[in-house]
């Protein structure tokens, strides 16, 4: 369970468990140089699919953090976007995005 301090929190990886960060040196050195990237699928040439930490919680207060992102680049679905609180909930999203632009290309 991620613990969770104020809806303007930032968060760093540490391997791939998102963990507060109250410092925010720490976390802007995180986020320039630490691997955020959890997935990115090519569907065709000019599409794409891509999942990764996002740092800060964008849940704005509604529930659990919402720490990572995945989202559809091109095509009819461009900037579709869906998010969630863990690495692994955001590796199975991640694959439930790319069966979604895969079924629905094309309507």
């Amino acid at each position: 369970m991620i613990k969770r301090l104020s809806m303007s929190d930032k968060y760093i990886l540490v391997g791939h468990e998102a963990v507060p960060e109250p410092d925010a040196r720490k976390w802007a050195e995180f986020f320039q140089n630490g691997n955020r990237k959890v997935a990115r699928t090519h569907i065709t040439s000019s599409i794409y699919v891509s999942t990764v930490f996002l740092g800060l919680d964008h849940s704005w207060g509604e529930g659990p953090p919402m720490l990572f992102e995945t989202m559809v680049f091109g095509g009819e679905h461009n900037q579709h976007c869906t998010r969630c609180s863990t690495w692994l909930k955001a590796e199975v999203q991640h694959v439930e995005m790319c069966n979604f632009v895969h079924s629905n290309q094309g309507e």
